[in-house]
């Protein structure tokens, strides 16, 4: 985690893809690995512990793809571009597009695809999430649900995330409790399917 941390000292530009996966799970993988220990794994669970903590790690690769989506204008100010720089240039969109800040159909275009990644990190991220120790269960559905308002709230914004600061608001963020909690109740997903 920190030399993920020490790479936002050196680095402003990711190639590719592969490139900003592994900046993400320095910076954020490493989390959810590390959480996993401290939430602990059901006791009834039938997963296997690689596959709890690789529904970790999505999960922290999906919250740090959401800041970065989040706050694209925010780091273009500072000089900074966390978006991979093959995909902008198949998008037909350069570093001088986002230092502009212009929302275009290209942008909509290329921010679509960068949603959708992130959502299917969130989704990678759910079974495991399942196999936690019913007490840690509800504070991750609940950052997890929140998390993923946020990728909403862009769509909502119009995709403007250069003026734009994407946040959920009071009320969304109380209405998304209870269904974190009734979410946090559910049997893990390997007993669910081993049912008749």
């Amino acid at each position: 985690m920190i030399d993920g941390m020490r790479t936002d000292l050196k680095k402003a530009r990711y190639k590719n893809f592969d490139e900003l996966y592994m900046y993400c799970y320095y910076v954020a993988g490493t989390v959810g690995l590390m959480s996993v220990p401290v939430m602990g794994i059901a006791p009834e669970s039938k997963a296997t512990a690689e596959s709890v903590y690789g529904a970790a790690l999505a999960l922290g690769l999906a919250n740090q793809l959401t800041n970065i989506l989040r706050d694209v204008g925010e780091d273009a100010r500072r000089g900074r571009i966390y978006l991979p720089q093959d995909e902008l240039a198949e998008a037909g969109l350069s570093d001088e597009d986002i230092f502009k800040g212009v929302v275009t159909e290209k942008w909509r275009k290329f921010m679509k695809r960068q949603i959708k990644r992130a959502r299917m990190f969130f989704e990678e991220a759910e079974q495991g999430v399942t196999e936690l120790r019913k007490e840690s269960r509800w504070p991750v559905w609940a950052s997890m649900l929140l998390y993923r308002q946020i990728l909403d709230e862009i769509e909502a914004n119009d995709y403007n995330n250069f003026t734009k600061r994407a946040y959920v608001g009071k009320a969304k963020k109380v209405l998304a409790l209870p269904v974190a909690y009734g979410k946090s109740l559910l049997l893990p997903y390997s007993l669910r399917n081993n049912q008749t």
